[in-house]
């Protein structure tokens, strides 16, 4: 059985690598801060702004995923299903 990866914050995952298991909302939203917690802490503006670009690509990550939770949202019917 193949193993899944998740993403963290601490990655470089780029779009390409879709084998990737993607966090939820949720975990992303926890590593988010985390990632806040972690930057606030942090003397080094490289650093800094190392974490900076990885919590924007959460904060995209999440964006996307609250995109399709409203299309689908928006596609349900009167009996409330999916169609």
């Amino acid at each position: 059985m193949a193993e899944e990866k998740k993403t963290v914050a601490g990655d470089k995952g780029t779009a390409s690598e879709s084998k990737e298991k993607k966090l939820t909302l949720s975990e992303t939203f926890e590593a988010l801060d985390t990632l806040i917690k972690d930057m606030e802490k942090e003397q080094s503006l490289e650093k800094t702004f190392d974490m900076y670009k990885k919590g924007i690509g959460l904060l995209k990550d999440a964006d996307a995923s609250i995109d399709k939770i409203e299309k689908q949202v928006k596609v349900l019917d009167e009996d409330g299903i999916l169609s």
